[in-house]
């Protein structure tokens, strides 16, 4: 009696099915971003680097329920094909939705005895109530096997790349269990203001990487503000970090520390945005005391760094800068630079010593010297076919960068960084191609990095986890210092969109993966296959 009642109400929910809902869903996927093409226009004046986009702030351009809409007689073909599974809307604007989220895969590699495989089930549910107050909710439950590089990567950082700390499987040691869940909590109070609180990620920047935050770690609490005026957003973030360097078991609490983020985005003209960017990372707790949340950041209109100095604290402070240019209609040139340290007599012998390389002087190259930069370029439509995109973008990032005196401040949460996810001491491009015909989307995306390892028990630079006071030389600090590592990574993928809802895809993928370290070489060939929801970015490309 009990299953037929659910099944009833089931029926109800689904029959109240609505056409068009505006609830709060964070759309964040690289490859399922269908809305980039509108939001970038000049005459759109949308703050792109300021992310995840909300579907509310997209409708004033473009209606994302037609995009991909396909006009279908039966209520069924429509629930699946077009609108949520569940949802419901009344006249007094209370509405919300209910979606399945799952992500059913098999991997095959030649060199593995094993295929791999992930088998994640979910839920996602969003609402809005009244004009100024919606929330959504998600949460996974996951279990998968690697056989492929993906167990090292997994290996390496002790965590399921940002999807959280597992625990074993089946005490299997290729196997893991582990959940995650985000939600978002926001309130409007009126057209200029928006206030979430929320269990998830952030990105700041126009690329695929961000060298200012990123949303490659895993999901942590923060509560943003946001101020849209004029040609004006200003965003503030206080969020909350742990740290695994204790090695603590599944199931005990971790170290915690506190980030500080204030980026004010400019649209100076129709063709030019300027962004600002400050942060700062403290510790929760220290040896002696517990310092808990810092109240001196809590004003979100003041500049960050002199307050740091001032309460004579050895807290982590990064400042940085964003860029975009737009050239005629579909072309876009974008970039990022952060600072940590720096000292202009030390970089004047650092531009000295590149224009004269017989220099021996023996003072270039000064390890404190920390900074960061990416430059990119996206178009659409290229040669006026609709739909082919393309994205080229360069990153690269001095020794040391992102990491602290004190461990536990470094910029990074659950074993990943917040910037990029190859940590510093590296140089890195990234080529990025798409199509997509109706619902039949490809992508080939290539990465090839150099970064200096790590070795003879010395630091490098690349591990964000060693404290910078451990620097293995003052001077003759360069890129890619250490063991040279060259890592390429090719990923072709073609998928077909099923629902655009949750981004419902089957989908086939190849991906070829070459580390080389020194004169040895470790190639692998992947072939993925599955069904499952892409709402978020997961990277492997590491």
């Amino acid at each position: 009696m009990k299953l037929k009642t659910s099944i009833a109400l089931i029926l109800l929910l689904v029959s109240f099915s609505a056409q068009s809902q505006e609830f709060i869903s964070m759309y964040q996927d690289h490859q399922f971003n269908h809305f980039d093409r509108y939001i970038y226009q000049k005459d759109a004046h949308f703050h792109t680097s300021v992310k995840p986009i909300q579907l509310r702030q997209v409708t004033p351009l473009v209606d994302a329920d037609s995009i991909y809409r396909i006009n279908v007689k039966s209520k069924f073909a429509n629930i699946l094909l077009n609108n949520s599974w569940i949802s419901f809307t009344s006249d007094d604007k209370l509405s919300f939705s209910i979606d399945p989220l799952f992500d059913f895969q098999l991997g095959f590699d030649s060199k593995a005895d094993d295929k791999s495989w992930i088998n994640t089930r979910g839920i996602i549910i969003n609402a809005r109530l009244g004009d100024k107050i919606a929330f959504s909710t998600s949460f996974y439950e996951n279990q998968a096997q690697f056989f492929d590089y993906r167990y090292n990567v997994v290996s390496a950082c002790r965590v399921i790349p940002g999807q959280g700390q597992p625990k074993s499987f089946k005490d299997k040691p290729n196997a893991y269990d582990y959940a995650r869940s985000d939600a978002y909590l926001t309130f409007q109070p009126n057209e200029h203001f928006d206030i979430t609180l929320g269990h998830g990620k952030n990105f700041i920047g126009d690329g695929y990487r961000s060298m200012l935050l990123s949303d490659c770690a895993f999901n942590y609490p923060f509560l943003r503000i946001t101020t849209d005026y004029w040609r004006i957003k200003y965003v503030n973030i206080w969020a909350q970090f742990q740290d695994l360097t204790n090695h603590y078991f599944y199931g005990h609490p971790h170290d915690k520390k506190w980030g500080s983020f204030n980026y004010l985005s400019i649209n100076v003209t129709d063709w030019l945005n300027i962004g600002l960017f400050e942060s700062i990372i403290w510790a929760n707790a220290d040896s002696v005391s517990h310092r808990g949340f810092d109240i001196n950041y809590a004003n979100p209109v003041i500049f960050t760094r002199p307050v740091e100095f001032s309460v004579g604290s050895s807290d982590n402070a990064l400042m940085g800068i964003s860029g975009k240019i737009t050239l005629g209609k579909n072309h876009i040139l974008y970039g990022q630079a952060i600072i940590d340290e720096c000292k202009v007599k030390e970089l004047g012998r650092d531009i000295k010593h590149a224009f004269n390389s017989s220099d021996t002087s023996g003072t270039w190259g000064w390890w404190g010297n920390k900074w960061a930069m990416q430059m990119g370029y996206k178009t659409f439509d290229l040669f006026g076919l609709k739909h082919l995109d393309i994205q080229l973008e360069y990153n690269i990032a001095r020794p040391y960068i992102f990491s602290h005196t004190i461990t536990i401040q470094n910029y990074a949460h659950y074993q990943q960084p917040l910037a990029h996810p190859l940590g510093s001491n590296f140089k890195e491009l990234v080529a990025i191609g798409r199509y997509n015909y109706k619902r039949l989307f490809v992508e080939a995306k290539l990465t090839h990095a150099i970064h200096g390892r790590d070795t003879a028990g010395l630091n490098f630079g690349n591990n964000i986890y060693l404290p910078y006071e451990t620097h293995a030389s003052e001077y003759h600090c360069k890129i890619s210092q250490g063991q040279k590592v060259t890592l390429t990574n090719f990923n072709a993928q073609a998928s077909f969109l099923i629902n655009p809802r949750v981004n419902m895809n089957a989908f086939v993928g190849y991906t070829y993966r070459a580390e080389k370290v020194n004169a040895k070489s470790n190639n692998q060939n992947l072939i993925t296959f599955g069904l499952r929801t892409s709402l978020q970015n997961i990277y492997y490309d590491f």
